[in-house]
């Protein structure tokens, strides 16, 4: 029976001492508010930073898992002396004729932009050289015409199909096909124009003509050291399951073919999972460092909130003492004092949450960046605000509940 009504007593406590703690912000808003400053922006920036990195890194991978599906890409090794020259058109000839399970291989060299003519328009434009897999390969469809045959590759003919943009600004509405256009001081003879395919990876696709490798070499690469180099081979695999094999295929065909030794390659083959873990990888570092600041924030929020409380304590010195003369015990003081603190970072940390979902959205909304807010950096962001009102409003609540009741009393 008395353990009943121990336990109501120690229940009616401990919810007048919440009534008291929250009375005593309500009471001083505007001081609680500026109080929670501090842990509102930090929370909302964590939240905000964290959505911004997400759709940095959504949007990256959308980009590159546009370029085509299960792509392994063939490159020059970066920093290996003389490796730009040596993937050459015979590689991605070789790699066509002696890989198994690869559904299409695309070579590409870009060279310089060129003038383009055509009647009375001309523009300055991109061109890129590549061979007869490139619509496949890089799932770029052709909608007007047709893509260039393997005969007109191996016969360098001067044909060019056109990205979609550029036929536009070239022709209007006047049907491209069939057409004939100027590239530098060579004719070309339009034989179809891609699919709008948009801007992927920094690249406007339809901004570019294409013409057959073969002609880039002949008419566009000026170094006869470097005729047949090829800047790209992308391969494309039959299945995602087929791919590492693959990918042991082409490595041993090259090192073959280059005669370079296994752990010196002059190349490298990476697929787009590989350049997507890159990316994050970047993005990952970047976003560490926006957590420090955000951190910051939040412990500035929480010096704030243990100053306020030092104040606090001083100002309500009698009121402690009057509480400690009817029976208040050091640890209903120490409670009341640190649920004060725990409000008022609970109350900083859900305002954060609000400020910071809308502001992702807004950012998302209103300017170029994309955003993904991510959940967990929610609970992470509200987690961390709770632990920084425990931890810094510990050092107030304890100091009132040491204080002898006594002084406290006689305290003016």
């Amino acid at each position: 029976m008395h353990h009943t009504r121990g336990g109501r007593e120690r229940t009616m406590s401990f919810s007048r001492t919440l009534r008291t703690a929250f009375s005593s912000l309500v009471n001083n808003k505007l001081r609680s508010f500026l109080t929670t400053l501090g842990i509102i922006i930090g929370v909302a920036s964590v939240i905000i930073m964290v959505a911004v990195s997400a759709g940095a890194e959504a949007v990256i991978a959308e980009q590159i898992n546009s370029l085509g599906a299960n792509l392994i890409i063939v490159s020059a090794a970066r920093g290996t002396p003389g490796a730009a020259k040596t993937l050459v058109y015979h590689d991605a000839v070789a790699i066509a004729e002696q890989i198994g399970g690869i559904s299409g291989v695309a070579a590409e060299q870009a060279p310089s932009p060129q003038t383009v003519k055509a009647g009375s328009s001309v523009l300055e434009v991109d061109v890129l050289g590549t061979t007869v897999g490139f619509p496949t390969v890089r799932d770029a469809p052709v909608a007007d015409g047709r893509f260039f045959n393997q005969s007109e590759v191996d016969g360098a003919r001067k044909v060019v199909v056109l990205g979609s943009g550029i036929a536009n600004e070239l022709f209007g509405e006047e049907y491209a096909v069939g057409q004939t256009i100027t590239v530098g001081n060579t004719r070309f003879t339009v034989v179809g124009v891609m699919a709008e395919k948009g801007n992927v990876g920094g690249i406007d696709y339809d901004g570019r003509i294409y013409m057959p490798i073969t002609v880039v070499f002949q008419k566009y690469v000026t170094s006869q050291l470097a005729s047949d180099k090829v800047r790209t081979i992308y391969v494309q695999a039959d299945s995602k399951e087929t791919m590492d094999n693959t990918i042991l295929q082409i490595e041993s065909l090259m090192l073959r073919r280059h005669d370079v030794p296994a752990e010196k390659p002059d190349f490298t083959v990476q697929t787009q999972q590989d350049i997507i873990s890159t990316q994050e990888a970047t993005t990952e570092a970047f976003r560490a460092l926006l957590g420090w600041v955000a951190g910051v924030s939040l412990l500035v929020g929480g010096i704030g909130i243990m100053n306020i409380m030092l104040v606090s304590v001083t100002e309500r010195t009698s009121e402690i003492g009057i509480r400690q003369a009817v029976g208040a015990t050091p640890g209903d003081i120490r409670r009341q004092f640190l649920i004060e603190a725990l409000a008022l970072s609970l109350l900083g940390g859900l305002v954060g949450i609000a400020g910071g979902v809308g502001g992702a959205w807004l950012f998302g909304e209103m300017g170029e960046l994309r955003t993904v807010i991510v959940p967990s950096s929610i609970v992470v962001a509200f987690s961390a605000a709770l632990l920084v009102g425990v931890f810094f409003g510990y050092f107030p609540a304890n100091k009132a509940a040491q204080l002898d009741p006594i002084e406290a009393l006689r305290h003016e």
